[in-house]
């Protein structure tokens, strides 16, 4: 499909496995450049390396993104290579189930920061950019213990962000019956000029219900 995404500058966190590597994927091969964020180079490269060999454009930024510095830098190091940011893909599925025991409480915070915390970093950071180019973020949940305020961030940004031509919306899949690739034909679509009209939507993909 064609999106009107050519060279359109989109970083992806965690874009270089799973979920976050299907969209990272299908952005280059609708023409834009995803800048993949992620603490793991030799992961980063491999993709890069990948979507290159494919004809596409990629870049990698190596950073820890539960570090307020690192998300900074991130952001600074795509604007300086770059110069813009057209659209923010926030990613993180990074398992923290809270089972009990006498952990349960420190295991809850860890999952904060290593999934939601990034993402409003990542978005405060690229704010100054997307308010230039009115660009669209993405925020990808799953049926996790973070989703309600990973929802709740994109459900308020939407309407904090509405003056600046800024549109917000969430992705949430069902990974049992959801493919990563269907995950990322949403969120291409969400970050496309063609989802001008949608922003503050929280939309569930799962097959089966479809199917229901």
């Amino acid at each position: 499909m064609n999106l009107s995404l050519q060279n359109k500058i989109i970083p992806v966190s965690y874009g270089a496995k799973g979920t976050g590597q299907a969209i990272t994927k299908l952005l280059a091969a609708e023409g834009a450049i995803p800048v993949i964020i992620g603490s793991n180079e030799e992961d980063n490269l491999k993709t890069v390396d990948e979507i290159k060999s494919a004809g596409g454009q990629c870049a990698y930024i190596v950073a820890e993104l539960t570090n307020t510095d690192e998300c900074k830098n991130a952001i600074d190091q795509v604007m300086q290579s770059f110069g813009r940011i057209d659209g923010l893909v926030n990613n993180a599925d990074i398992n923290g189930e809270i089972e009990s025991g006498q952990n349960e409480y420190v295991k809850f915070v860890e999952s904060l920061y290593k999934n939601l915390v990034p993402y409003y970093l990542l978005a405060h950071y690229a704010l100054p950019a997307l308010k230039i180019s009115k660009g669209a973020i993405v925020n990808i949940a799953s049926q996790t213990t973070d989703s309600g305020g990973k929802n709740a961030l994109a459900r308020e940004w939407s309407v904090e962000l509405l003056k600046y031509s800024i549109r917000v919306n969430a992705v949430v899949a069902d990974n049992h019956t959801t493919t990563a690739d269907e995950i990322a034909n949403m969120v291409a679509f969400l970050l496309s000029e063609r989802a001008s009209h949608t922003t503050g939507q929280i939309i569930h993909l799962d097959r089966a219900l479809a199917n229901a």
